[in-house]
């Protein structure tokens, strides 16, 4: 009797536990500066029980809202070690127990290092990087099914296909990884890019699993190799379980439902914009797929800081990139980087802030003395070098400079580096996964590759670059996204080209890689281009000449733009040529002498080590 009392008794405790149909955070950890967490329960009528914690914890708020399938309840975790605590709820006599655990936090955690202008950063996107395991491309519980044959489908890469070639991204010279995102992506269609998320604490099992990414990012300290996450803090996709049930009416940005955003980020600091234009810009949709969250509810807010940081401790990871910073309400992004630059005060976040003027961008930089006129601080470390991408566009086509063309449009560049608050924690790009092939635009053409790589490699900031572009893949813009993400060579079984190895590689493609590979790990070596300063000359017949130097080193680059070949009168330089006599020349292995003149081919860089 006793026996069968206990087995109701069982029974009844699992239904109703089963009411939890979703925890998150699903743990925390000790020692958090973020230490007063706030834990969202959700399940059919989960609101109505009044909920108590074990152990004396201090709950120290309860939110229920319009929903009843949601309860958010806040706990004080300051002085909690780590342990599993128990959750009780109660409705009338029924209650039932769910389990939090407090976990162990990593030494020296806080105090992680992360990527900075010594790295270079490798984008990628995963699905079309390498398939490592075939099993997961098609999985039941997801709409969309793996469909190589499909331009803008699911082709079928995941983590394990990124883990089996770190040693050719390290081999390239390569030191961090940005993979654009991996939570699922539960769309019918186009879900390949992982940009429009329906569960922001879950790996897309179509990449992997939660625990493959932690495997990812030990794999790449091994090598010490760091991992950037990428991050959306804007709008999550129509398919998210919140979405379908939503904790608020406010939870997203209603207008009501669905309006598209203008898209017009300079609304976000002119001081003579509507407000119905900004709102537009912040609280608009980016597309009708993605709904648009809403950082000014403070239970969103909440959310999103603890997720960022419940990733960064979970996969022990080395920094974010931030998809569309400057579309979300500046106040809540601001909080949001706060909260996790508070926690992690080396964190690097670089965000996408796709504007065209460099006081524009600016304004979006942590200390920006732009945005200090309006007393607002994004306390975002770094932000993408649009305006040297666009330089990048067209330059090497500009064979007979003007006042505003060829190497000018570098040189304009980088005299705007006064705006900044730290140009040299910019993330610098010839391309990446929503802009135009850098080989497309010049036709795979090898000089005006090193001419941009070149630049790419020796220019102040973080450079960053985008898979395939080391082995000249191409791909027109005009004709879709999926022509600028196509798969890399060698990435599948049956690939015939297999460009993760030298023996593998058409002539082209070892081309490119010999050179890039050449370029980006003798860039590991050098401190002046790490961290030294900048001077450069004003471009003369389309060559462009600039220093990067510190107290120790100083290395010299000369870009020549035009077909012909020039010759340089070096008593120009006199001012950061000093005493030095020779140079040792990186790209060709050279040595040069520094006399009175130096000569240079046409459509040619030199990367001179100065002795």
């Amino acid at each position: 009797m006793k026996k069968l009392l206990y087995l109701i008794l069982v029974l009844f405790t699992i239904s109703i536990s089963a009411q939890i149909e979703k925890m998150e955070p699903p743990f925390w950890y000790e020692g958090m500066n973020y230490n007063q967490v706030q834990i969202l329960f959700y399940g059919k009528n989960i609101a109505q029980n009044q909920v108590s914690v074990s152990d004396n914890v201090v709950i120290t708020n309860v939110v229920k809202t319009e929903n009843p399938n949601y309860v958010f309840v806040t706990i004080n975790t300051k002085d909690v070690s780590s342990r599993i605590l128990h959750f009780t709820f109660r409705n009338g006599r029924k209650s039932f127990v769910k389990d939090f655990e407090i976990k162990k936090r990593r030494p020296n955690s806080a105090l992680r290092k992360s990527f900075d202008s010594s790295d270079v950063i490798y984008l990628l996107m995963p699905d079309r990087f390498a398939n490592g395991n075939p099993d997961n491309d098609s999985v039941k519980k997801l709409q969309e099914k793996g469909n190589r044959s499909l331009p803008g489908g699911r082709h079928g890469g995941d983590i394990q296909g990124i883990i089996d070639h770190l040693d050719y991204v390290q081999e390239l010279g390569a030191t961090a990884i940005w993979s654009t995102p991996l939570c699922e992506d539960n769309d019918k269609g186009y879900s390949y890019h992982t940009y429009g998320q329906s569960d922001v604490y879950q790996i897309d099992v179509r990449y992997g699993t939660n625990e493959d990414y932690k495997r990812l990012a030990a794999e790449m300290h091994k090598r010490d190799m760091k991992l950037i996450l990428d991050y959306v803090t804007n709008h999550w996709g129509a398919e998210h379980w919140m979405f379908k049930d939503m904790p608020t009416y406010d939870w997203f940005h209603q207008f009501p439902g669905y309006a598209q955003s203008n898209y017009r980020m300079t609304t976000q600091f002119d001081s003579n914009a509507s407000q119905r234009d900004a709102k537009y810009c912040m609280d608009g949709w980016f597309v009708p797929s993605m709904p648009d969250l809403n950082q000014s509810n403070p239970l969103v807010l909440n959310y999103l800081i603890q997720n960022a940081i419940w990733w960064i401790e979970y996969a022990d990871l080395d920094g974010f990139r931030v998809d569309t910073y400057s579309y979300n309400d500046k106040e809540g992004i601001a909080k949001w980087t706060k909260a996790i630059t508070d926690e992690y005060p080396y964190f690097n976040i670089v965000g996408e802030v796709w504007m065209h003027d460099q006081a524009q961008m600016s304004y979006w930089q942590k200390d920006s003395p732009i945005a200090k006129i309006q007393s607002y601080n994004s306390y975002l470390p770094s932000v993408m070098d649009f305006t040297l991408h666009d330089a990048f566009g067209n330059v090497f086509n500009e064979n007979n400079a003007g006042w505003n063309d060829g190497m000018i449009k570098f040189y304009d560049n980088f005299t705007n580096d006064f705006l900044y608050a730290n140009p040299n924690n910019l993330l610098i790009f010839l391309e990446n996964h929503d802009t135009g092939r850098f080989n497309q635009n010049y036709q795979k053409d090898f000089k005006k590759y090193q001419l941009g790589m070149t630049v790419l490699a020796t220019m102040r900031g973080i450079p960053q670059l985008y898979y395939g572009t080391e082995i000249a893949m191409a791909g027109d813009k005009g004709k879709g996204d999926a022509d600028i993400r196509q798969d890399f060579p060698g990435g599948w079984e049956s690939d015939s080209n297999n460009a993760f190895t030298n023996s593998g590689r058409t002539a082209e493609q070892k081309h490119f890689f010999d050179f890039t590979k050449k370029v980006l790990n003798w860039r590991k070596t050098s401190k002046a281009i790490h961290n030294g300063k900048l001077m450069h000359y004003i471009p003369e017949n389309n060559v462009y000449v600039y220093f990067r130097y510190t107290d120790d080193e100083t290395v010299m680059v000369i870009l020549n733009n035009n077909l012909e070949n020039q010759t340089l009168s070096l008593s120009r330089f006199e001012e950061r040529l000093k005493d030095f006599t020779s140079a040792d020349e990186v790209i060709s292995g050279s040595k040069i002498s520094l006399e009175k003149e130096l000569s240079i081919s046409g459509k040619t860089a030199m990367i001179l080590e100065l002795k």
